[in-house]
């Protein structure tokens, strides 16, 4: 069973996506299913933002003058963290 979904695009990105379509020889809306569901398929590899946040202590933070340091130790921490799945 399909449930209607309505989206706005701005005028290029739509004329631009029909003629994707187009070339692909389906719909609009069945180019719009194949990249949803070729998106969800994907396993999740990107750090979500708010383990960043998770480093630190509620206290007081000094995250403003060693914030590459602090985004990098984050970084590195989730990607650990994905290779013991």
């Amino acid at each position: 069973m399909m449930a209607k979904t309505q989206i706005s695009l701005e005028t290029e990105m739509q004329r631009r996506a029909r003629q994707r379509a187009s070339d692909l020889g389906v719909s609009l809306a069945e180019y719009f299913r194949r990249l949803v569901a070729r998106d969800l398929a994907r396993p999740e590899t990107a750090a979500h933002v708010d383990r960043i946040f998770d480093l630190g202590s509620s206290g007081g933070s000094d995250i403003a003058s060693q914030k590459d340091s602090m985004i990098a130790e984050a970084f590195q921490f989730a990607h650990r963290k994905l290779r013991r799945r």
